[in-house]
C-alpha cells in the first residue's frame, strides 16, 4: 500500500520555521536580558532562557519529522477534519493564554469589590496566591482541555491531571528561584 501523504513533512517544516522565528526574532525582541546574565559576579537565569529552550525542543521535533518521519507509512491526509481539530486546539490554547494573562488581575478586581482600599495587581504579582492564579487556572484549562479534547469528553481525571501538572511546574519553576516570575506576570 502506497501512502503519498506529506503531512509529517508539512508539519515538520511549519514547526521548524516557527521555532527559528521564535528563537531568532520573537524572543530577542521580547526579552530584556539574554540567556544567562552576569551582574556583579553573580550569574542568573536570563529572561530568554526558558522560551529559547522551548523553541529548541520545537525545532528538534520539527527536524525529527522532516528528517526521519517524512516518509512514514501511517501519515494521515490533511483534510477538513484535521484542520478543524487544529482550529479547536488553537482556540483552546488562545483561551488558556487569555486566562493566564487576565486571571490574576481579574481576581484582584473581584477582591477589590469588597475592599475600601483597592489592591493593585502589579504590586502583588510576585506574592502568593496572586502570582499563581492565572498560571494555575490557565495551565489547568490548557492541560485538562487538551486531554479532554483527545479523549472526546471532560473527565475528572483529565482535570486532576491538569491540576497536578501545573502544581509540579510551579514547584519546579517558581519555588527554587527568588527572582523568577511565572508567566505572564513579568508583562503585567
Amino acid at each position: 500500500m502506497s501512502n503519498e501523504s506529506r503531512s509529517n513533512l508539512v508539519l515538520g517544516i511549519c514547526f521548524a520555521a516557527f521555532a527559528l522565528l521564535l528563537i531568532f526574532v520573537w524572543i530577542p525582541l521580547d526579552t530584556d536580558t539574554g540567556l544567562i546574565e552576569k551582574v556583579r559576579r553573580q550569574v542568573t537565569i536570563g529572561d530568554a532562557l526558558a522560551p529559547t529552550v522551548a523553541g529548541l525542543f520545537l525545532l528538534i521535533g520539527g527536524l525529527i519529522l522532516i528528517l526521519f518521519e517524512r516518509n512514514a507509512p501511517d501519515q494521515p491526509e490533511i483534510d477538513l477534519v484535521n484542520l478543524g481539530f487544529m482550529a479547536v486546539v488553537f482556540v483552546l490554547l488562545a483561551s488558556s493564554f487569555l486566562v493566564m494573562r487576565y486571571g490574576g488581575p481579574a481576581l484582584v478586581a473581584l477582591v477589590n469589590l469588597s475592599r475600601e482600599t483597592p489592591l493593585e495587581y502589579r504590586l502583588l504579582r510576585d506574592s502568593a496566591p496572586w502570582k499563581y492564579t492565572g498560571f494555575f487556572f490557565g495551565g489547568t484549562l490548557m492541560i485538562g482541555g487538551l486531554i479532554s479534547l483527545v479523549e472526546g469528553r471532560v473527565t475528572p481525571r483529565a482535570v486532576l491531571t491538569g491540576v497536578i501538572a501545573v502544581l509540579v511546574m510551579i514547584a519546579i519553576y517558581d519555588l527554587p528561584f527568588d527572582d523568577l516570575l511565572l508567566p505572564p506576570n513579568g508583562d503585567v
